[in-house]
């Protein structure tokens, strides 16, 4: 009997996430330092997605190895009702550099599970159940987030209300696709009216800029109007910076932008580059204050565990050593003026938007309709999806890049160079001959 690769044991006897089993033939990465991987052929690739939109620093950034290293060599595990040096020290770096009046917080291991016990909170501060969550934003896969989720990643695990009532759904801000919504002063507007009509609402979760589901910056004016008028209806923010974090839009945070002040702050991803699952809820003095007499009804057994919290304080260390949420500004400029000129090239290619080093290239067959080549609904019944085809050929030019439905979503290490950045773009241009043979030109 033949041996197997390590992608055919992988395939054979380990899930792969989001898709139908059969066919799965992962790519085996053998090794990854600062903006590339290399596969077990020794081919290299590009990292131009950070991954998952999380490896901020890069790969294998040496003081974080370093952290990991030495906290494995001092205390691997306590359980979290004890203290311990490191997560003392995690709590005062994130004090420097979270969103005003973020004061307190919670270490859980995912964004799902930091998502989860946001609501929580939010619904045992209140005493009220009902939650407003937004189409298009994505939360997480566990019960509770899931059902916070607005796209079809939902749809797998209902009906939802079966175990997570309370979720109410409204229009995001999506300046390309306004849906029926003609600015975003409306769209707030729609809020407003679903809170005046709904009574028991404890919180609304958004994704202050949208992250898989199409890199949506939202105007000015969204933003501050929202946190108003959740603040008129006594109703808690809580802001999902889970992807937008950690300098991914050339600030610490997304709300940054805005000026606006979340109640609740869920995080993870870049908050340790990637290097270990760390999940963050930072909340304000007026929650925590509750919890003095309240239950703090949560937890669990990797909660606050040290290998997780060292390299978070290396990771912060790094990100201002490297003045990367400064560099994400300048090089996000940079970075959307040559994918700008990748729309004027190719037909195919309806909009390009984006913050700091976060940005989307959105593909569709027409741009006077804006006809996508791939839906939710698509992706759900399993039909062939352009976006992987033209990814194959990424792929092949040793650029890796997230495709999702109709759009890729570049998110690039924060070190990432402009000679990369040009090798990123030429790539594009030689791959996007395949959608813009499909396009109306």
């Amino acid at each position: 009997m033949p041996e197997l690769s390590t992608s055919e044991i992988v395939a054979k006897y380990t899930y792969g996430t989001w898709r139908p089993q059969k066919g799965w033939k992962p790519m085996t990465i053998a090794k990854a330092e600062g903006t590339c991987f290399w596969d077990d052929k020794g081919k290299r690739y590009l990292d131009m997605s950070a991954q998952l939109m999380c490896s901020n620093l890069g790969h294998q950034n040496p003081a974080v190895v370093e952290a990991i290293c030495q906290q494995a060599k001092t205390l691997c595990f306590a359980a979290p009702g004890f203290a311990t040096e490191v997560r003392a020290k995690l709590a005062t770096k994130l004090l420097e550099v979270v969103p005003k009046g973020i004061e307190k917080f919670f270490f859980a291991t995912s964004g799902t599970e930091a998502n989860e016990c946001a609501v929580k909170m939010a619904r045992l501060m209140t005493g009220k159940h009902k939650i407003l969550a937004r189409y298009n934003g994505y939360h997480g896969s566990t019960a509770t987030s899931a059902a916070l989720t607005g796209d079809f990643r939902r749809w797998f695990a209902e009906p939802t209300r079966s175990t997570v009532d309370g979720v109410i759904h409204v229009p995001e801000c999506n300046s390309y696709r306004p849906g029926p919504f003609a600015n975003a002063s409306a769209t707030v507007d729609y809020v407003e009216y679903v809170l005046k009509n709904e009574a028991n609402v404890a919180a609304m979760i958004i994704e202050p800029v949208v992250g898989t589901n199409g890199v949506l910056v939202p105007p000015d004016d969204y933003l501050p109007r929202l946190r108003e008028v959740t603040k008129k209806y006594g109703v808690l923010l809580i802001a999902d910076e889970v992807m937008a974090g950690w300098g991914r839009t050339g600030a610490w945070f997304s709300v940054n932008h805005w000026g606006v002040e979340p109640d609740i702050l869920v995080t993870a991803k870049g908050v340790t580059s990637a290097m270990a699952p760390l999940g963050v809820v930072g909340t304000t003095r007026a929650v925590a204050d509750f919890f003095e007499d309240g239950w703090f009804a949560h937890g669990h057994t990797y909660e606050s565990h040290a290998l997780t919290l060292a390299p978070a304080v290396a990771a912060i260390g790094e990100y201002q050593r490297l003045g990367l949420i400064e560099r994400a500004q300048s090089m996000g400029k940079v970075f959307g003026a040559k994918l700008a000129k990748l729309k004027e090239r190719h037909p195919s290619v309806g909009d390009v938007r984006g913050l700091g080093l976060f940005w989307a290239v959105e593909l569709v067959k027409d741009r006077a309709t804006k006809e996508p080549f791939g839906t939710f609904h698509d992706k759900y019944a399993r039909k062939p999806m352009l976006i992987d085809q033209v990814n194959a050929k990424m792929l092949e030019k040793g650029v890796y890049t997230v495709g999702w439905m109709s759009h890729f979503v570049l998110a690039p290490p924060l070190i990432v160079s402009e000679a990369e950045l040009d090798e990123c773009v030429a790539a594009f241009d030689d791959a996007l001959t395949i959608a813009d043979a499909q396009a109306k030109g």
